[in-house]
């Protein structure tokens, strides 16, 4: 079992920056992936982003890359997302998630948090 926590959410105006993060309990967090993932309002839920377990080999949809960073701490047990340059755009509710299965299969996620940016 593994428990997802997701803080850093709020409102913020075009070109500003927040970081997220998720705090992970239950499993060994270091034995599996994470990812982000976002839905907007009358949206179907999209990828954003995700690591592997040792933090290596990140990879981003393209609409956030060069503005959204994935990283993790595997002592603290927390993955985040820095994202920098907002747009009104990047507005949905923000969600982790735990691939500890199989690849490409997530299959714990976290309650999600908001993330509004004002034009």
């Amino acid at each position: 079992q593994v428990q997802l926590v997701e803080s850093g959410g709020g409102l913020v105006q075009a070109g500003g920056s927040l970081r997220l993060s998720c705090a992970a309990s239950g499993r060994t967090f270091s034995s599996y992936a994470m990812g982000w993932f976002r839905q907007a309002p009358g949206k179907e839920r999209e990828f954003v982003a995700a690591i592997s377990w040792s933090g290596g080999n990140p990879y981003y949809a393209d609409s956030v890359k060069g503005r959204f960073t994935i990283s993790r701490d595997n002592v603290k047990n927390t993955v985040y997302l820095q994202m920098n340059s907002l747009k009104p755009e990047d507005t949905a509710v923000y969600y982790c998630a735990a691939q500890t299965l199989a690849p490409s299969e997530y299959d714990y996620w976290g309650q999600g948090t908001q993330v509004t940016v004002s034009s």
